[in-house]
């Protein structure tokens, strides 16, 4: 037996409890971890609401992030063995001490690199690499907007932007969550609770407005985010954390200059293991070099969960965050 959180119901905080749940051997093409660090994100909370289903149905194990040691694998399994240190990302999971994983999922963790840095980085920091350099490839010169400029995907994005050569404006909502962005390569950061972002984003700009508009706010924002491209700029969405964008008429890209408009999930992103191999590669470099930085500002125990996840659902926290089995 080991201790994981299990959510039996959808609803709040609450639901979340903390239990004794049997894990079992590893099958063929599995291996067994043994978490040492658990990674904590937004789309945690999407499945436990029940905003988005979680694979499998209920019960499940939420997290999508983590990072540990391998005590068992599977016959066919060749790519890891036990004693090594991995991390991952998955759908579900990962809020648990141990844990059965398909095998081609994890990646070696590098030495320089942390389990509590990996746990951390994995889903953030891959997300922030298919953004930036597939989605839509920034290059220098590129004028970029992305919103909750202080939160776990923003931080790294940030310095990774400015390091591609970009210009980079991001929104905040309080003087303290401004400056750790300054801190973590934005140029221009706007609190977006007493300032009209989309006339800041000009005046900035000079009128030329965005290339391209990271969203993963989603209905409060959506509206202003087109307002702030170019003509032929390009609007991700790729989060509601305010809410779900309501249907629109897509006649509204063409009046507001011929927009382009995607909603990409990281799961697509490395559905491939060469994919995931690759983008996972990229991340651990450019940690490694120091021009992205990965700072954990909360830590929790797994069996406070429910704390963490209401801390980070009311705004409260900053960064990145991780849950110590």
């Amino acid at each position: 037996m080991t201790k994981a959180i299990r959510v039996h119901e959808t609803g709040g905080p609450e639901v979340l409890k903390y239990e004794d749940v049997e894990v079992g051997k590893p099958g063929e093409a599995e291996a067994l971890i043994r978490q040492t660090a658990v990674g904590l994100n937004f789309l945690d909370i999407y499945y436990r609401t029940g905003l988005y289903p979680a694979p499998g149905g209920l019960p499940f194990i939420p997290g999508g992030e983590g990072a540990g040691v391998v005590e068992a694998v599977g016959p066919k399994v060749s790519g890891v063995k036990p004693g090594d240190r991995v991390a991952y990302v998955s759908g579900t999971g990962s809020y648990a001490e141990q844990r059965l994983i398909a095998a081609d999922r994890l990646v070696h963790v590098p030495d320089g690199i942390s389990d509590r840095e990996a746990a951390a980085m994995m889903l953030k920091g891959m997300t922030a690499e298919y953004l930036l350099l597939r989605t839509f490839k920034v290059k220098p010169g590129d004028t970029v907007l992305y919103h909750a400029a202080a939160g776990g995907v923003g931080l790294i994005l940030g310095q990774w932007a400015k390091h591609l050569g970009a210009t980079v404006i991001g929104t905040a909502s309080s003087p303290e969550k401004i400056a750790l962005a300054k801190a973590h390569g934005f140029d221009h950061v706007i609190n977006y609770r007493d300032t009209d972002f989309v006339a800041a984003v000009r005046e900035i700009t000079g009128g030329k407005m965005c290339d391209v508009v990271y969203d993963s706010v989603g209905k409060d924002t959506y509206m202003g985010s087109l307002d702030c491209l170019r003509p032929m700029g390009m609007f991700v969405t790729f989060g509601q954390s305010s809410g779900p964008i309501p249907p629109f008429n897509t006649g509204l890209l063409s009046q507001k200059g011929s927009l382009f408009m995607t909603r990409p999930t990281l799961f697509t992103y490395v559905a491939k293991r060469a994919d995931l191999e690759k983008s996972a590669a990229a991340l651990f470099a450019i940690v490694k070099s120091g021009a992205v930085k990965i700072e954990i500002n909360q830590t929790y125990a797994l069996k406070d969960a429910g704390q963490a996840q209401s801390d980070l659902e009311s705004r409260a926290t900053t960064g990145t965050t991780i849950l110590l089995p």
